[in-house]
């Protein structure tokens, strides 16, 4: 089964997301705006028992982190996908480094730009249409992310939560 870690922002930031990804995201229907901390990974029923203790491991470990989305911005050339793009912060790169250390899966493809989709999976033409209109709009977001969440996949393709962890706000 697949599985990831992710951070949902607040409902504010959710519902911005979802104005545009109702439009340009055609996974939109499949998982709820979200901030990918740990990436896609396999596990079998056994696995993801350790995973989840893993986790809470490194939860235990880690403080509540600022989130501040400044800007939109694109991956483009290497994928059309458009993003609201958020600050990475130490708390933020050692939370990530540590998951992508002590958990299953394949060392990252590419450098981890913390960000929150908002389109994907666009024409060149789509989104050279879009991009420069998003950019100007703007976003301007910040607020504390306490918890992390377990999500696995469904046979339908969508996501959904196997267990959520509370970062220790004692640390």
């Amino acid at each position: 089964m697949k599985y990831g870690v992710v951070a949902f922002p607040s409902k504010k930031l959710q519902d911005l997301a979802n104005a545009y990804r109702k439009r340009y995201d055609p996974h939109y229907a499949l998982i709820t705006p979200h901030m990918t901390v740990k990436g896609v990974f396999e596990a079998d029923e056994q696995e993801i028992k350790d995973v989840a203790k893993a986790i809470k491991a490194i939860t235990n470990k880690h403080n509540p982190f600022e989130l501040n989305v400044s800007k939109v911005n694109s991956f483009a050339p290497i994928t059309n996908t458009i993003y609201f793009k958020a600050e990475l912060n130490d708390a933020l790169a050692e939370l990530h480094k540590d998951l992508n250390s002590n958990l299953p899966g394949n060392a990252p493809e590419f450098t981890f730009v913390p960000h929150v989709t908002i389109a994907q999976k666009l024409t060149s033409g789509e989104h050279d249409d879009i991009i420069g209109q998003l950019k100007m709009i703007g976003v301007d977001h910040s607020e504390t992310i306490d918890r992390l969440h377990l999500l696995y996949q469904l046979e339908d393709g969508s996501w959904t939560v196997y267990e959520t962890f509370r970062l220790d706000e004692d640390n």
